[in-house]
């Protein structure tokens, strides 16, 4: 049966997330050498309830989370994944993470939205073969990107892909609310076409357990942010050391939304802000109708380091002065 093309996005289905304001993202993941009992030990060990009640205490509407990335580890079972790839033991874990965490995350009042990428797990060959992906990085991430392009439009690997993120989505339904899409870095070549696979058939898969779940695709790191897709609903907005004037809520009808870091890095190192910059330039973007989505360093075991929860508090507490 062919899959019908989801229907563009719908302004409203954004309002939720506007009034949000802000959000927490996390990159759970694992070391690329990490094996797989040793993976499914760490996802058993990740305490949800002690994060739920961590966000929870900053006033958090919402909270991203990594179902996986280059080590191709993900922490939620899928059997299209394992068919396709054929690796045993299988890297995605016993434990279904994302279920778990809706359980916690909801009788609080906090909805959840995941990060998955575009392409296969770049740091595992045999993955990158079997699902016929063409290019990755080679050496220790993140220094040694080797982002080719190869001109190709690689439709053999977007229908296996699209399949994985069917799978997840058709099992979490309504407990996910958004997702966003990494490396898109190629969209002319594999994406912007009439025929399937395409960004609407891209967007039907992911939303296929829920159509009002919201949809980004990444271009990169781009000042001004950009809407990289009509068929994206909010704005990836990654951004790293130039944090860029909001110029209203919507950037060609997708709501407006930047995702960055507190600490030195994605996931990692001591803050890098004062409570002032992060109050302050978030206070702005949210008096222009956009949102703000900051990550933050978290543990094998689920919890974020304190002093991000005590500067998220802060966050809160001045936004609702």
């Amino acid at each position: 049966m062919t899959e019908q093309p989801i229907s563009l996005r719908s302004p409203a289905d954004c309002d939720w997330f506007r009034d949000a304001r802000w959000g927490v993202f996390t990159h759970y993941l694992s070391a690329n050498d990490t094996s797989a009992d040793d993976w499914n030990r760490q996802v058993d060990a990740f305490d949800v309830d002690a994060l739920a009640a961590q966000l929870a205490s900053t006033g958090a509407p919402y909270y991203f989370i990594t179902i996986g990335q280059n080590s191709g580890h993900f922490c939620a079972p899928n059997a299209a994944y394992n068919e396709y790839v054929g690796i045993h033991p299988s890297k995605c874990s016993r434990r279904d993470l994302i279920s778990d965490l809706y359980d916690a995350l909801t009788p609080r009042g906090i909805k959840l939205l995941v990060y998955l990428p575009s392409g296969a797990p770049a740091a595992d060959r045999v993955a990158m073969d079997r699902l016929g992906w063409e290019w990755g990085f080679e050496g220790s991430w993140p220094d040694s990107w080797n982002t080719v392009r190869t001109g190709k439009r690689l439709a053999s690997f977007q229908t296996k892909w699209e399949a994985i993120m069917r799978e997840w989505s058709l099992r979490w339904g309504e407990k996910i609310h958004g997702w966003w899409i990494d490396g898109c870095y190629f969209a002319d070549e594999m994406y912007r076409h009439a025929d399937a696979p395409n960004f609407a058939s891209f967007t039907a898969a992911l939303k296929a357990g829920n159509s009002k779940s919201l949809v980004s695709y990444n271009p990169g790191v781009m000042v001004p942010v950009i809407s990289h897709s009509e068929h994206e609903d909010f704005t990836a907005g990654e951004i790293s050391d130039a944090f860029p004037v909001c110029p209203g809520r919507w950037v060609n009808g997708a709501q407006y939304h930047i995702l960055s870091y507190l600490g030195e890095t994605w996931g990692g190192g001591a803050p890098r802000f004062t409570d002032g910059f992060v109050c302050g330039y978030t206070e702005y973007v949210n008096s222009k109708g956009g949102v703000v989505t900051w990550d933050v360093p978290i543990g094998k075991t689920g919890a974020i380091p304190q002093p991000y929860i005590d500067q998220l508090r802060r966050l809160s507490a001045n936004l609702h002065e």
